[in-house]
């Protein structure tokens, strides 16, 4: 990071001060107002977790592929919106990280085409899990295994359609189940060549498999 310029990339003072204005979120909402002694605290203690810098986290991430680096992970946290004694309901998490989540993500992907990098930016948001479908009693939601959200972006992919369908209620899929190792093969398939893979000596027999055989997600590679 050091020797290869990398760390330049996390400098933004070298980034034109209209492009910073252009991704910060700070004006968004006021953190301090959700964070302990702020006045929407209420003991709601994940609250402490939340930063409206998700914008200049995503310009970073951004300059950071510039700079060559082949994977970045951005974490916007905490989407808990349980609604119990550490998290809000769903409703006011939403109004608080929705429009940030949506500012950022945008900028990011009209920055990224305005530079003619969008195929060669894969963006890809999802989350560990989703939410259940019905609110509990006091308007959060819990843990849900079936079902996740997941939006990828660029990369060379087909983009324009959304792949998949659930029941009315967002808790079942109703058609084919695309699992994690679909997203793994999709990822590692718009990484590296497979043709090329094969020609690769000393490759891991697992990494090359994801790459070669493995089944990406079904109309994404085209």
């Amino acid at each position: 990071m050091l020797l290869r310029g990398i760390s330049d990339a996390f400098d933004l003072s070298k980034e034109d001060l209209r492009t910073v204005d252009r991704y910060d979120t700070s004006h968004l909402f006021r953190m301090e107002d959700w964070h302990q002694g702020g006045r929407y605290y209420k003991g709601l203690r994940n609250q402490s977790r939340w930063t409206n810098l998700l914008g200049k986290q995503m310009l970073l991430a951004r300059r950071l592929c510039e700079t060559g680096c082949g994977f970045v992970t951005v974490l916007d946290g905490t989407w808990d919106f349980h609604g119990d004694e550490n998290n809000p309901p769903t409703t006011v998490g939403m109004q608080a990280l929705g429009p940030q989540a949506d500012h950022a993500i945008a900028t990011f992907l009209e920055d990224v085409a305005q530079r003619g990098l969008s195929e060669k930016i894969l963006l890809i948001v999802t989350s560990e899990m989703g939410r259940t479908p019905k609110k509990d009693h006091n308007g959060g939601t819990g843990h849900w295994a079936r079902l996740t959200p997941l939006l990828v972006a660029g990369g060379g992919l087909c983009m324009g359609q959304v792949i998949g369908e659930t029941d009315r209620m967002g808790g079942e899929p109703t058609t084919e189940q695309h699992l994690p190792h679909h997203l793994i093969a999709t990822v590692m398939q718009t990484l590296f060549d497979p043709f090329e893979t094969r020609l690769v000596d000393g490759l891991p027999t697992e990494v090359a498999q994801v790459i070669t055989e493995a089944e990406p997600i079904p109309g994404l590679l085209g």
